[in-house]
């Protein structure tokens, strides 16, 4: 049974979902002290929205290509999650740029596959980042939970952790082992979130015991 007390989260997703199904697994392992309200995805045919309906969470799709600016869509996104009253916004895999509503500062969050502030920004997403560190020959990656603000990848950083780029590395292998630190990541930096032990102070994020 969930507590009265207890935190709700709209995941935003755009593609294949991946991050959404670790967050399904982590809250069903009780890593992952909240409940996902509503699941929201950019793209009609996204695969992630399987993994919303085997759980039986609510989903609902907003495109951007039906509004005539990134407020609109916007207003559009987080007028859903007012409905469904979630407490804050997941951002996981979600592509497209959005505008925070003064009702939503500080409670919108994303994690990116590099350490921010190296191999982000427009057009940096899922394997260009990871062919972008190898390309340049950068010899650690990771990932990196933020705040959310009106900028790609540029709020208050939560978390990061590093990984090792080997010098065999090919993009796959890179990839996926950047998503086994976003695996523990992305729980660990959510509850902190979830249990008010995070505030802002400028850029830096100050974490409570």
């Amino acid at each position: 049974m969930t507590s009265s007390e207890q935190k709700s989260i709209a995941v935003l997703i755009s593609g294949g979902g991946t991050t959404l199904k670790n967050l399904i697994r982590k809250i069903d392992e009780g890593v992952l002290d909240t409940q996902i309200g509503v699941v929201i995805s950019s793209n009609p045919n996204a695969d992630g929205l399987e993994f919303g309906a085997e759980a039986e969470i609510p989903n609902r799709c907003v495109e951007r290509s039906k509004f005539a600016s990134d407020g609109e869509f916007s207003e559009a996104l987080f007028s859903i999650c007012r409905d469904f009253s979630v407490d804050y916004v997941v951002m996981g895999g979600f592509l497209k740029r959005v505008v925070i509503p003064s009702d939503f500062t500080n409670r919108v969050v994303n994690i990116h596959p590099s350490l921010i502030p190296a191999f982000c920004g427009h057009g940096f997403y899922g394997h260009h980042v990871h062919e972008a560190v190898l390309q340049y020959g950068a010899r650690v990656s990771g990932c990196t939970i933020h705040f959310v603000d009106d900028e790609y990848d540029h709020g208050p950083i939560i978390l990061q952790r590093t990984v090792v780029v080997k010098c065999d590395d090919t993009v796959d292998s890179l990839a996926s082992r950047v998503f086994e630190a976003e695996c523990e990541a992305y729980p660990t930096a959510l509850n902190l979130l979830l249990k008010g032990r995070l505030s802002i102070k400028g850029r830096t994020v100050q974490i409570s015991k």
